[in-house]
């Protein structure tokens, strides 16, 4: 039974990154790390892209950064991104998974 409620309470993961970034490649290993133990809906987004600029306004000096929601949730927005559960920089896959239950834990 628990496992049937972890499965329809799943967290999306969205994954704020750019090229040549190496925290965002450590970042990386560590959602690899957590999908391993415990999977989630993963979206990735390159600040650095064009298409990309107002998450580039928002996180183009502070990659990685991990925005930890429902999956059923919609998709990110910029302008309620200060409501976001996040972690930025350095973070362990302890700390993910916390945000992760975190998350979980909400109606």
């Amino acid at each position: 039974m628990r496992a049937a409620t972890r499965l329809f309470q799943a967290c999306r993961i969205t994954f704020f990154t750019r090229d040549g970034c190496k925290l965002c490649t450590d970042a990386k290993q560590t959602l690899s790390d957590v999908w391993d133990v415990r999977p989630f809906v993963y979206r990735e987004i390159n600040v650095m892209k064009p298409d990309q600029t107002v998450w580039r306004n928002l996180y183009e000096f502070d990659t990685p950064v991990i925005h930890v929601s429902n999956a059923s949730s919609p998709e990110e927005d910029p302008e309620l991104s200060g409501k976001a559960k996040k972690l930025m920089h350095r973070f362990s896959a302890e700390e993910v998974q916390k945000k992760m239950n975190d998350t979980e834990a909400l109606p």
